[in-house]
């Protein structure tokens, strides 16, 4: 064989390895784009299921004759909050703009190249619509039992379009806050929930017969504590997408490290949550462990990422105790919250995020890291708790000096199910003078 026909082989051959290299390469990234694509989805399909552990959660901690008007709330909290975070939320949130809130992307048009995504703009986006649906039924509980519908959609429809938006944008959006660790959201997502709910709570006011002249305060059990408790493992499921869902990549490892950590905190909490109830009341009780598992998955949610599992279990112990006392303090200020909900998110999504500040491996004050963090920590949960509380203060009152935000007293006793929607949750069991309201027009 001649020396030019080697020296042509030799070409041949080295243009195929190199052509096949290449193409190996090219299916390596397609594969790793295709599994955080199908991660992401699979984690906020997760996510969304949790609309049901709210829903489930809420309903079983109120009462009967509540239990529809608490279904359609947390229905409409999404179908609302997804149209109107595709119309602009996301914009708000995610947009190019300036340290305050975005200003372009609405309709999800134009660039978000300056996110840097590697999915699919659609995937990451349905994980963050599910994330601002949470954020707006957080709201829903605390201000069951007493709250007119129509007042409560225009509400919905606020938050997920301005409140929620802004604060993401401060944090994950590339805003003035981005600097603070905040993982999975126990600021961005469950503090805006609880002090939301906290500002609701208030311009209500109580259920009639919650509180004494005296200042006393009468119990008021929900109808279905199996119920309430389906909720909370519902809720504990969809956290395994909430928090290492967050990573948006599904060939980041980490994801393992992180549901180690959100399942340790939860079960720190609802261990912790149980004993300090018991110790307290002599009773192991029921409603406050269920909390307390909530409040150890709110607690970790911030530094999920950031802490080992020592800092996991005491994070979600601390929060175990501390709603409990939370829980207490709420009544105590005669502000009614039926399920809870300013305690769990407000208090614990506060507590868990100055946690990081401790706890985180990187950074964190008893890892050597000294105090900036925690002071870092500090700045953002002052700051989100200001907004939220003051521009939903001031939206339930426009709302109620509107098209009115809470019902009548008649209404109120006879139950929302009958009066809001015409309809009741257990026909079978209802006062007699209810089955004689005509409540379908077939």
């Amino acid at each position: 064989m001649s020396r030019r026909v080697m020296v042509l082989l030799t070409l041949v051959l080295l243009i195929s390895l190199s052509s096949v290299a290449f193409a190996a390469d090219a299916t390596a990234e397609s594969n790793a784009i295709a599994i955080d694509t199908i991660w992401t989805l699979l984690a906020a399909f997760l996510v969304f299921f949790m609309q049901a552990g709210f829903a489930m959660v809420e309903a079983g901690f109120t009462r009967a004759k509540n239990a529809g008007n608490i279904i359609m709330k947390n229905l409409m909290d999404f179908s609302v909050g997804s149209l109107i975070y595709w119309i602009c939320g996301f914009a708000f949130m995610f947009g190019a703009g300036n340290a305050f809130i975005g200003s372009k992307g609405f309709f999800l048009s134009g660039s978000f190249e300056h996110l840097g995504l590697d999915i699919p703009l659609s995937a990451f986006w349905i994980f963050q619509a599910v994330f601002a649906a949470t954020a707006a039924t957080i709201v829903s509980g605390a201000m069951a039992e007493r709250t007119k519908y129509s007042g409560y959609l225009a509400y919905s429809a606020v938050i997920t379009a301005i409140i929620y938006p802004v604060v993401g944008h401060w944090i994950w959006g590339g805003g003035w806050l981005s600097d603070m660790v905040d993982f999975a959201g126990s600021t961005v997502v469950h503090s805006v929930g609880g002090w939301a709910a906290l500002a609701g709570a208030m311009v209500l006011g109580p259920r009639i017969g919650k509180f004494n002249e005296d200042g006393s305060v009468n119990a008021m059990p929900g109808h279905n504590l199996l119920m309430a408790a389906l909720g909370v493992f519902i809720l504990w499921f969809g956290w395994f997408g909430f928090n290492p869902g967050s990573t948006v990549a599904g060939t980041d490892l980490s994801i393992a490290d992180i549901a180690v950590t959100t399942n340790l905190a939860a079960a720190a909490g609802a261990a912790l949550a149980m004993i300090t109830s018991w110790i307290k009341y002599g009773k192991a009780d029921v409603s406050m462990t269920l909390n307390g598992a909530l409040a150890g998955l709110v607690g970790i949610t911030a530094g999920t990422a950031n802490v080992d599992n020592f800092g996991a279990v005491a994070i979600g112990a601390l929060a175990g105790v501390l709603i409990v006392y939370a829980v207490e303090f709420i009544d105590k200020i005669h502000v009614d919250d039926p399920v809870g909900a300013v305690a769990v998110h407000g208090v614990c999504g506060a507590f868990g995020t100055l946690m990081v500040g401790l706890f985180a491996t990187e950074g964190g004050l008893f890892y050597g890291g000294g105090i900036a963090l925690f002071l870092t920590q500090l700045k953002g949960v002052v700051a989100v708790a200001i907004w939220t509380f003051t521009t939903a203060f001031v939206l339930f009152k426009v709302i109620a000096g509107t098209i009115g935000l809470r019902v009548s007293e008649e209404e109120e006793l006879e139950g929302l199910d009958i009066t809001e929607h015409g309809s009741v949750s257990y026909p079978d069991f209802v006062p007699l003078h209810w089955k004689s309201v005509k409540v379908s027009k077939k």
